[in-house]
């Protein structure tokens, strides 16, 4: 099976990416281009599966380098996007211009050359704070944040474009994933870099949020599991555990299983808007468990350690990635 992965370079495209060469798919990998050259988190993977990828530097805006792409791909897994909540508030037209128009110049391309199967990749933000729990994908979306609102407008196109042309999409909605090589921007990442590099007090935002957080092996594994189910053709389909935990209870979390215990600081730049804060994320995965089988395997607890572990083994990486890296 030859497949496209946009937005390889991320956190969960890596692992996407990672998770289908090892299943034997032949895999094409867009990076972003930039230039220092990298790769983003593909260049950490093991030799043998990032030399068995096939990765091209480009654009998701850029539509003749997206139809090039496209063409001759089984399945398009699109992940390509703009996801800093924050930076959405200050650069909402970027997001836009990624987000949707990047989405558009794939739905046109896979339309172009009848790519069998589209997976776009959208993100529980659209929800907004829950209105009922658990939320299934009848829920209400709420654009609560320029971002929630561009990634709400290209689930709209990409459900427009299974009804108007039968393009055979599928929308993957993701709940808060967490694991290995997540940004430091997240919630998770940020508060086991602050702990593992001794800091005395750890600086937090608003932490009465809650959050139902999927470990991403169990992400990557459920975006595949739905690209193979024709019964999900033209739905969209939750990916989440059914459970929730609060910030405060995460970052207490880290801090026990890393034997610390830091003074909490909450920082008022770290707060979202007040009509902004989505305060509750429950998911139910009960459409994805029913049409494919699909479970989460990893707990809260076991998916931190294994997410601290291995930010320890790669903190001195991760300074070199980023040389102005501060905590």
């Amino acid at each position: 099976m030859k497949v496209l992965v946009t937005g390889s370079e991320g956190f969960i495209g890596s692992h996407l990416a990672e998770a289908l060469a090892e299943s034997g798919a032949d895999v094409r990998c867009l990076v972003l281009y930039n230039s220092f050259g990298s790769n983003g988190w593909l260049d950490t993977l093991d030799e043998k599966v990032f030399r068995s990828l096939e990765i091209v530097k480009g654009d998701v805006r850029d539509s003749s380098l997206t139809d090039s792409l496209v063409r001759g791909a089984d399945v398009v897994f699109h992940l390509a996007a703009l996801i800093a909540v924050p930076y959405s508030y200050v650069a909402a037209e970027s997001f836009i211009d990624t987000n949707v128009k990047g989405t558009l110049n794939v739905l046109n391309s896979c339309r172009r050359h009848e790519t069998e199967r589209v997976m776009v990749t959208s993100t529980s933000e659209v929800y907004g704070t829950a209105k009922y729990v658990p939320i299934d994908e009848l829920h209400p979306r709420q654009g609560q944040s320029p971002y929630a609102a561009s990634k709400i407008s290209a689930d709209a196109l990409s459900e427009s474009y299974h009804r108007s042309y039968g393009l055979p999409v599928t929308i993957a909605r993701p709940f808060n994933t967490y694991g290995p090589r997540q940004s430091a921007r997240a919630v998770v990442a940020d508060v086991i870099m602050q702990v593992i590099s001794g800091s005395e007090k750890l600086k937090l935002g608003n932490v009465l949020p809650t959050r139902d957080m999927v470990y991403v092996k169990d992400t990557a594994r459920g975006i595949i599991e739905a690209s193979r189910c024709e019964a999900l053709i033209g739905e969209e389909v939750n990916i989440a555990t059914g459970s929730e935990a609060g910030i405060l209870q995460i970052a207490r979390m880290i801090c026990a299983l890393c034997g610390a215990d830091p003074e909490i600081e909450i920082e008022d730049e770290r707060v979202r808007p007040d009509r902004s804060e989505v305060e509750r994320l429950l998911g139910s995965s009960a459409k994805l468990e029913k049409y494919t089988g699909w479970k989460p395997e990893t707990n809260l607890n076991d998916g931190l350690k294994m997410t601290i572990e291995w930010f320890r083994e790669n903190l001195q990486n991760l300074r070199r990635r980023n040389p102005g890296f501060q905590l």
